[in-house]
C-alpha cells in the first residue's frame, strides 16, 4: 500500500468490532446492522510509536522513589460519592459516569463541581449539549457558585485542550462524551472512531496535566455505556447512576475503580434542590413495608463494607396454564428456580404448577448469594399463606442439596439488623462462632432449608 494512501474499515458502532468488509451481523455483539464505514490514513498509523524531533522521551521510575500522599485524592464533601470512589476524587484521574437520560447525572456532577469550588478549587465544566443560560437555569435550584466555577459550552476537542491547557482546573467535567469531536476524524460525533479518540484526547490531558477529568456517557437501550468497549477500558473509574427516573431514589454503583473496591454503591434522594445523600438506606428503603402479610422478608446484604436491609417479596399462587409463570424484578431469574427446585426436591414443597413472582423492593438489584435463604421463605411464607415476624431477618447461602453455608461478615449483618430493631435473625449454622445471642436479638442457626422451615413454621 502505497504511502499516505487512507483505506477503508467498518465499524460496529454497539461494540467497536473491526472488519475490513461490511457485514449484516456483528460477530462480536451479534446485532445487525451496525456496521459503520470510515476512513483511516494508514500513514499516521504506521508513524504511531516513532519518536519525533522535540520530544522528551520517557524515563523510567523506581517503584519505591514514588511517594503517594493524601494530597492525591481531592474530597468531594458527599459522602456517598466519595464512597463510590474510593475515599475521594485521584488526581489525574478519567471517570466516566453512565446512566438512563434524566435520571441525575448532571445534576450530580453539578453538585460536585459547586462543592469543589466552594473548597477553593478551580473548576471547569464543559457542556456540549446545554447553553449557559440553560446551565444557570438548572444551577440556580442547587445554590450560589463561587467565581471558582467555570462554564465553556463548546464541542471542538482541540478548542477544548486548549481551554484546560490555559485554565490549568483542579477538575474537568464532560458532559457528554458523545457529543465531543475530533476535526481530524471524518465521522459523525458520537460514532465509535470519535468516542474512542475524544476518550484518548481527555485520557491524555489528564495524566499529562495531572488534571482530573469526569465524562457523563450516554447508555443504550441494554444499560450499557453507548460506543465502543474500549471506552471502559480506557478510563480508570466507572459509575452507573441506577433507579427509575420517576422515582425519587437512585442508586450509584461502582463497576471499575482502579483506585478502591467495585462493590461500593452510594443511595440517592432526587428533590427539588437536586440530589440528597441517604445516610441509612436500610431504614429508607424499609419505610412502607407491610406488616402480617405473607411473602415478605427482610434479608441482609452486603454492598462492599456496607450491611444493607432489604426486603424480598414473593407471591406464589396456583397456575391456570401448563406452564408455570415464573417473573423476577431486582434478582437473578435462574437463581430464583434453582431454588424452587430445591424446595421442590429436598423439602417436598410442590411448587411445579405454581405462578412465582419475587420482587427485590426498593429499585435494588442484588445478586449476593446471602439473599438465598430470604428468596426460600419468602416463597414459603407466600405458599402457605402465613405471614412471618416483621422483626425476623434472614441471611445464607443455599446450595443444591437444600444445605445452608456460611457467608461473609455475619456479625455486620447481625449489628445492622440489631440496630434498626430486629429481634430474630436466621443464619448458616456455621457463621454462629463468635457470635452470642442476647436479650435484643436471637439467634437461630440452621444446617439446611429443612431446619429452617422447622424453626419458623
Amino acid at each position: 500500500m502505497a504511502k499516505g494512501k487512507s483505506s477503508t474499515i467498518f465499524y460496529c458502532q454497539r461494540c467497536g468490532h473491526e472488519s475490513t468488509k461490511w457485514m449484516g451481523q456483528c460477530p462480536g455483539c451479534k446485532e445487525w446492522n451496525t456496521f459503520v464505514e470510515e476512513v483511516v490514513n494508514t500513514a499516521s498509523l504506521k508513524n504511531m510509536g516513532k519518536n519525533k524531533s522535540g520530544v522528551q522521551k520517557a524515563v523510567p521510575t523506581a517503584l519505591n522513589d514514588i511517594e503517594i500522599t493524601d494530597e492525591d485524592k481531592l474530597q468531594v464533601g458527599i459522602a456517598e460519592l466519595d464512597r463510590v470512589l474510593g475515599g475521594g476524587i485521584v488526581q489525574g484521574s478519567l471517570t466516566l459516569v453512565g446512566g438512563d437520560p434524566g435520571i441525575g447525572k448532571s445534576t450530580l456532577l453539578l453538585q460536585t463541581c459547586k462543592l469543589l469550588a466552594d473548597q477553593g478549587n478551580k473548576v471547569l465544566y464543559i457542556s456540549g449539549e446545554e447553553s449557559p443560560a440553560q446551565i444557570k437555569m438548572r444551577a440556580q435550584r442547587i445554590g450560589d457558585f463561587s467565581a471558582q466555577m467555570l462554564l465553556l459550552c463548546e464541542t471542538n476537542l482541540d478548542s477544548i485542550a486548549e481551554a484546560i491547557r490555559k485554565e490549568m482546573p483542579k477538575v474537568v467535567v464532560i458532559d457528554s462524551i458523545q457529543t465531543m469531536y475530533n476535526e481530524n476524524v471524518s465521522a459523525a460525533p458520537g460514532s465509535v472512531s470519535q468516542v474512542r479518540e475524544a476518550t484518548a484526547t481527555l485520557l491524555q490531558l489528564a495524566k499529562g496535566l495531572n488534571v482530573s477529568i469526569m465524562i457523563v456517557g450516554h447508555v443504550t437501550k441494554e444499560g450499557t455505556v453507548a460506543g465502543p468497549r474500549v471506552l471502559e477500558h480506557m478510563v480508570d473509574t466507572v459509575l452507573y447512576f441506577e433507579g427509575d427516573r420517576h422515582a425519587s431514589y437512585r442508586i450509584l454503583r461502582g463497576v471499575k475503580n482502579r483506585f478502591g473496591s467495585t462493590n461500593e454503591i452510594g443511595v440517592f434522594e432526587m428533590r427539588q434542590e437536586g440530589l440528597v445523600e441517604v445516610q441509612n438506606p436500610s431504614e429508607y428503603m424499609l419505610e412502607g413495608r407491610p406488616e402480617n402479610a405473607s411473602g415478605s422478608v427482610v434479608v441482609c446484604s452486603m454492598e462492599g463494607t456496607r450491611p444493607i436491609l432489604i426486603e424480598i417479596q414473593a407471591l406464589v399462587c396456583h397456575s391456570n396454564f401448563g406452564i408455570p409463570r415464573r417473573q423476577t424484578t431486582g434478582t437473578d431469574f435462574n437463581r430464583v428456580n434453582l431454588l424452587m427446585a430445591v424446595l421442590e426436591k429436598r423439602s417436598g414443597v410442590q411448587l411445579s404448577g405454581c405462578d412465582a413472582y419475587v420482587n427485590i423492593t426498593g429499585g435494588m438489584k442484588l445478586q449476593e448469594p446471602a439473599i438465598d435463604l430470604g428468596i426460600v421463605l419468602a416463597v414459603l411464607s407466600s405458599f402457605r399463606n402465613k405471614p412471618l415476624s416483621p422483626k425476623l431477618i434472614a441471611f445464607g447461602e443455599v446450595g443444591l442439596s437444600g444445605e445452608v453455608r456460611s457467608v461473609s461478615m455475619a456479625a455486620h449483618r447481625v449489628a445492622e439488623a440489631k440496630k434498626l430493631g430486629f429481634d430474630t435473625c436466621i443464619l448458616p449454622a456455621v457463621c454462629m462462632k463468635g457470635l452470642k445471642s442476647d436479650k435484643d436479638m436471637k439467634l437461630i442457626g440452621v444446617s439446611s432449608v429443612q431446619d429452617a422451615m422447622d424453626a419458623i413454621f
